[in-house]
């Protein structure tokens, strides 16, 4: 069974930084992309941004140069660094990994239960 929980949610003002973590645990043998989605109330799921396992980055246009995205293979683990934050980045964050759960099998698409990222003030 593997499980992704993500961490480091909360409230912040606009302007202000939050950094979220998404570790991935149980029987894991390979990580491919790992990735972050968010979904604010009332709205589709949408794409933040991935790193693959070359740490090879890609971001949705909204958030290039106020989000980082990173990975620590070592912990099974995704981050990322929000900046200048807005209200409109209030959302549900959710991460997203594809994982491989036997030796020399396929890869599958696993999500997290999402943290609550609250920009107001």
């Amino acid at each position: 069974q593997v499980q992704l929980v993500e961490s480091g949610g909360g409230s912040v003002q606009p302007g202000g930084s939050l950094g979220l973590s998404c570790v991935a645990s149980g029987t894991i043998f390979g990580i491919k992309v790992m990735g972050w989605y968010r979904q604010a109330p009332g709205a589709e799921r949408e794409f933040v941004a991935a790193i693959n396992t070359d740490s090879i980055t890609n971001y949705a246009t909204s958030f290039k140069g106020r989000f980082t995205i990173s990975r620590d293979d070592a912990k099974n683990t995704v981050s990322l660094q929000m900046t200048k934050l807005k209200p409109d980045d209030t959302a549900v964050y959710i991460c997203q990994a594809e994982i491989q759960i036997q030796s020399g099998g396929a890869y599958y698409y696993y999500w997290g239960q999402g943290t609550q990222v609250t920009v107001s003030g």
